[in-house]
């Protein structure tokens, strides 16, 4: 993978990715959430915001690393063309030398 494509998968990574002293907050921001609903904030519906945080992280980061992934096969099939390409050729020169 290039650097550019890993840079962007990193990237989206981090963007969504939440950090640790962030959880506490986002915790309270869920808790008033469900207060304001007149709902009871529990452990298992905070877990389910989480998971869904991760969820939503992962389905970004796939992508970037697929489109990464499809861009550097690519390559690495037209570099392994160029390296036969260029070995013939050489061996067509030696050939071409000794005779």
């Amino acid at each position: 993978m290039d650097n550019r494509n890993y840079n962007r998968a990193e990237d989206a990574v981090n963007n969504v990715k939440w950090k640790v002293e962030e959880y506490a907050d986002r915790a309270k921001d869920y808790i008033r959430d469900q207060r304001a609903k007149n709902q009871e904030p529990t452990q298992e519906g905070w877990y389910e915001r989480a998971k869904d945080n991760v969820s939503d992280a992962w389905e970004d980061t796939k992508d970037a690393v697929s489109d990464a992934w499809e861009k550097t096969k690519d390559w690495a099939d037209d570099a392994w063309d160029s390296t036969k390409d260029a070995a013939s050729d050489v061996n067509n020169e030696i050939n071409k030398a000794t005779n």
